[in-house]
């Protein structure tokens, strides 16, 4: 008789601690999200051009987004994610600050402006006149410890470094990024309305070690894309953000006509600043597998630490590393010849 009372105890403790698993793992936490692979997309299909003339034969151009959903209250006491290729990321970093709607609505409009800005840099490399005014690097915030503390103020505009003319919040990383922690550069800059230079020493990223940075929070402003001389239209659904700007244009250049692919199945990744500069983006990892797991044959990812994230997930996929539109075309018109696969 004892022992059957403590079979049911033991019964009645294991449907219990059961059924305090499930309810951990359907209630969502407002801490964490997850964030999971999403196979890579071929562009082709949607993307729709007035007068486009597609290349033909086999390859073609595909973008990498990831999905995400909140953390199931489980995943936040075991501070780790159950999915598998998932990576676990407090809300905060998320969000950044605001409601989830917000955020929402702030990933339509990065992937609206980031296919115009792909539109306007295809068509203009491909001859046609559309305006783009290059915007101004503006200084927001400066770190009290970082020597350029100094030097350098709110509302500064940061004109150049090393003599090379900073447009873009990616041409400015990497000018940074070629230096080492300690390295000195030269900083070009305007003040009160005054244009000024002054020599700084750099200081090792907080999120790199390795890296160098300056040790200041920078905004863009006043960057724009005239009237487009021909009809882009983009259906890409529900995904948003700005990170698919460099596969957009690179499919553009291929439905004109442009051989731009060479027969490859091409995946590529970065935000496209209105110079051509490729900037870096998250979920490295998770979009990195995407790839993969569609097949593709290269990975153009932007050059820095997304690259060497890439390469650690690659497992075989072939990795180039870019800092520009441009330079993203010239890797891929120098390619080997893609021999065609046999039946």
């Amino acid at each position: 008789m004892r022992s059957l009372t403590f079979a049911r105890a033991v019964g009645a403790g294991f449907l219990l601690a059961l059924i305090a698993l499930v309810v951990l793992y359907l209630i969502p936490s407002n801490k964490y999200y997850v964030f999971l692979p999403d196979r890579a997309h071929a562009l082709e299909p949607l993307v729709r051009v007035t007068g486009e003339h597609p290349a033909s034969g086999a390859g073609g151009v595909y973008f990498v987004d990831v999905r995400f959903r909140k953390a199931r209250l489980l995943e936040d006491l075991l501070g780790r994610p159950l999915a598998k290729n998932a990576t676990l990321l407090p809300a905060r970093d998320v969000l950044g600050g605001v409601t989830e709607k917000q955020s929402q609505q702030i990933d339509v409009t990065e992937m609206v402006q980031s296919q115009r800005i792909a539109a306007g840099l295809a068509l203009r490399r491909l001859g046609y006149h559309v305006r783009i005014r290059l915007p101004s690097v503006v200084v927001r915030g400066v770190v009290r410890t970082a020597p350029v503390h100094r030097i350098l103020h709110n509302g500064d505009r940061l004109l150049a470094v090393d003599g090379t003319p900073v447009h873009s919040l990616g041409r400015l990383h990497t000018l940074v990024a070629s230096h080492r922690p300690g390295d000195r550069l030269r900083l070009g800059f305007r003040h009160a309305g005054r244009t000024a230079s002054a020599t700084i020493r750099t200081i090792a990223s907080p999120d790199n070690k390795r890296e160098a940075a300056i040790g200041i929070l920078v905004d863009e402003t006043g960057g724009s894309i005239g009237k487009l001389p021909v009809r882009v239209r983009f259906a890409t659904g529900g995904v948003g953000g700005p990170s698919a700007g460099l596969a957009f244009a690179l499919d553009l250049m291929e439905e004109f006509g442009q051989d731009v692919d060479r027969g490859y199945k091409v995946a590529a990744t970065g935000e496209l600043d209105f110079d051509g500069s490729v900037l870096p983006i998250g979920a490295v990892k998770q979009k990195t597998i995407g790839a993969r797991e569609a097949g593709v044959d290269v990975f153009l990812v932007p050059a820095g630490s997304n690259a060497r994230a890439a390469r650690r997930y690659a497992h075989g996929l072939r990795i180039i590393p870019v800092q520009s539109f441009p330079q993203a075309l010239h890797s891929l018109a120098t390619l080997p010849a893609k021999h065609p696969a046999s039946a």
